[in-house]
């Protein structure tokens, strides 16, 4: 069952969204050379609880013996998802990054992932953190009422191929509302006009997994942190949007 948002809901939607987008925003403009990746997650949790909303992330995970140990998942380079912060790991020239940032407020969550490049980034680096941004906005222009999720999820996929990238099959997009996690599923692969029909009202993350090598990855030793198996780059990033009756509304965008 995909849950259809009523107008007040949607309204706190956009709330929780828009602090949200502003937490990830003032990390991504914190993030440079010489701090650790703990020390963003630190200034990240300052910020949730500054906005009176909660980190969505910290203590999360059902089923599993070790519960999420953080406030954001900062994955760095070979990393795809779900990398914790530590103070052992300091961020250096040319390193590629993604914070996934989501929180409560209101009762709603918002979910939003950013790539950060820091200096010199290597060509390459650039050109897969580029093509998996590129596609998450393909991918959002597809997220129409009446389409399928096939429709988004094929999208995406063919501007990976395009480019000679891979796409990670284990982890998806998925609904977003209540909880972080709702139906349905958005894959990142599959065959436009399949999949649950889109109706205006339903609030979706979505987000590119892309790599440089081989699509294939595994879960390190922590039960969280997920990397590529050649050792090769990834790419992540998201938006939460809704989709109404014209085109799609991108609920984490940073209002300028």
């Amino acid at each position: 069952m995909i849950p259809i948002k009523t107008p007040e809901e949607i309204e706190k939607m956009r709330l929780s969204c828009r602090i949200a987008a502003e937490v990830l925003e003032k990390m991504v403009n914190f993030t440079r050379a010489g701090i650790s990746t703990q020390d963003l997650d630190d200034f990240g949790r300052d910020l949730i609880k500054e906005a009176g909303a909660t980190s969505t992330t910290f203590g999360y995970g059902p089923g599993k013996k070790i519960k999420y140990p953080a406030y954001s998942c900062i994955s760095l380079n070979d990393e795809l998802v779900h990398g914790i912060p530590s103070k052992d790991v300091i961020l250096k020239d040319g390193d590629v990054l993604s914070i996934d940032l989501a929180l409560s407020y209101g009762g709603f969550v918002g979910d939003n992932t950013r790539i950060v490049r820091i200096g010199n980034v290597d060509p390459e680096a650039e050109r897969l953190s580029r093509i998996a941004e590129e596609a998450l906005m393909i991918g959002i222009a597809k997220a129409l009422a009446d389409n399928r999720v096939g429709d988004i999820s094929h999208a995406i996929e063919m501007h990976a191929r395009e480019n000679n990238f891979s796409v990670v099959r284990e982890f998806v997009g998925h609904g977003v509302g209540k909880d972080m996690h709702e139906e349905p599923q958005i894959p990142n692969f599959g065959r436009p006009h399949t999949g649950p029909t889109l109706k205006a009202g339903m609030t979706l993350a979505i987000e590119p997994m892309f790599t440089q090598g081989s699509p294939a990855v595994y879960v390190c030793g922590d039960e969280w942190t997920v990397k590529t198996r050649d050792g090769l780059l990834a790419a992540h990033c998201e938006h939460t949007i809704l989709v109404t009756n014209s085109s799609p509304e991108i609920l984490t965008l940073v209002k300028k």
